[in-house]
Parts: structure tokens; sequence; C-alpha cells
């Protein structure tokens, strides 16, 4: 990770990582799936690492690390933070679960990979970050967004955690609409907490607490078929799991899928929300 640091961008998703198993495999899928070019990069110990960019702007990570460190082969979403420890003892006292971490994460890095109250995993993140990566509304090419059981109590969880709505140059505001809390950085929508049906200890995936990353991408049914002819599903239900109807917003064009090696995600068409 490069160029600005996180006091720039405090409490705010600062990137996206998969774990898995074959890195060379996830190259492969997502390549054909969103269209994504690679570059290596390096981890401790070896561990192979790749970082995948759509039309020259990095995106997210791919990381061979779920054998090794015995985590889900998922997607995560990273939160800035000026202080990792300071991070995770505001997530202990709050009643969050650290699992791993802090731990050294280069280049000059520090991460903790946690989960909150309800379950749903995330990770923070102290260091440098990736030059010109965002996520958001319209033209990212990510949005990112919890489900959990009550919006405003998650809210309150990781506006403690996190240091949203301080008054401190830097840090992220929220606003609370109907059921949901929506956080932006310099006025811009960048995730959002949402309350719905979930279950923490239910089989389906999708019906547990969870970070949702959705992609966007040009050409949804030619994504969708590329997620199967490589190994992926489409999974039945929606984000939601069938709990709850789809928002207008989704109008058919969200498709919930799970990659060759069983990590969740959303393709979304370009141009919605």
């Amino acid at each position: 990770m490069t160029e600005s640091t996180t006091a720039q961008a405090l409490g705010a998703p600062c990137w996206l990582s998969l774990a898995t198993r074959d890195l060379g495999a996830a190259e492969r899928f997502y390549g054909a799936v969103l269209g994504w070019t690679f570059r290596p990069g390096k981890l401790e110990a070896g561990a192979s690492y790749a970082v995948g960019e759509r039309d020259g702007v990095p995106v997210a990570g791919i990381a061979a690390l779920a054998a090794e460190l015995a985590v889900p082969v998922a997607w995560t979403v990273f939160f800035a933070v000026e202080d990792a420890d300071a991070a995770v003892a505001r997530i202990r006292e709050r009643g969050g679960t650290v699992g791993v971490g802090p731990v050294a994460y280069p280049p000059q890095g520090r991460v903790a990979l946690a989960t909150d109250r309800d379950g749903a995993a995330f990770a923070v993140w102290e260091g440098r970050l990736v030059s010109r990566w965002h996520v958001g509304e319209r033209g990212a090419p990510a949005w990112v967004e919890l489900h959990t059981r009550n919006a405003f109590d998650a809210a309150v969880f990781y506006g403690g955690v996190l240091g949203w709505a301080e008054d401190v140059p830097g840090h992220c505001e929220t606003s609370y609409e109907e059921d949901r809390v929506v956080l932006r950085r310099g006025g811009v929508p960048v995730a959002r907490l949402d309350s719905g049906p979930v279950e923490a200890a239910s089989p389906r995936p999708q019906l547990r607490p969870r970070w949702l990353v959705r992609f966007r991408v040009p050409d949804l049914t030619a994504s969708v078929a590329s997620v199967t002819e490589h190994g992926g599903i489409v999974v039945p239900g929606g984000e939601w799991g069938g709990a709850r109807e789809p928002g207008a917003a989704g109008n058919g064009r969200r498709v919930v899928v799970r990659d060759a090696d069983g990590a969740l995600f959303t393709l979304e068409a370009d141009g919605e929300r």
C-alpha cells in the first residue's frame, strides 16, 4: 500500500482483500469475471499476493492466506485507523472479537482482523494507503455495505472503534436515513449500514451479519456467464438470501455469486444506484 496515509481517511474503507487458497485460480476467475489485470505483490513469509486493477486503477488485493491463517475464503473490508493497537483495544472494549493481529503487513503497515458484536468480519489498517483507491457510489468500481440486525447499534460500535462523526479533520461523517446509516467522507457516500433479517448461525452466508462487497461491471450478463464458465455459481435469493425483498435500486441489476473457491460477492451493472 502506497502514497497517502491513513490520517487522510480515518474511519473510511481503505482496501478490499480476498483470502483464498489458490492465487493463480483466483486471478483467472476474477480476470474473466471482472476484467481485472494483476500485478504481483509480496507478503511476509513469501505468501503469494496480487493486486487486481481495473483500467489501471487498484481495486482489491488477493492473497493465498486462507489455509495458512486458518481463515475463511472470503472478501474483507479494511478500515483506516491511526493506531491499530488502540483500535483493537476499542474493538474489545465494545464487545467485538479480534481474531488476528495487529501484525505487520507490508509494505509499511499493520493490520488486525476482527468481528463486530453481531459476527460480521472486518479489518483495521494502520499505515500507507493504495494510491487512487476508492469505493463509493456511481463511478467507483466497488461498494461496501454492512448487513446487520440493527444499523444504529452497529453504527455506535463502528463509530466508537473507527472514530466516525468526531469533529476532527479527515474523519468520516454519518447520517441516519430510515433503517440505514450512511457513511460519508468529504460528503461522498463510501459505505452504508443496513438493518435487516440476519441470523448469526444461519447456514446460508447471505443471511449472516456481514460486510457485503459489490463489484460493478460494464456487462452484467456477460460477467454472470463468466462466473459459471470459470467454476463459480450464482447464489439464489439475492443479497439478503430471499429473507427481504430487493430494493427498487436493485431491479434485477445485481446478482449474488460465489467464486470457484467459495467466496461470496455481488455483481452490479455499472451506472446502478
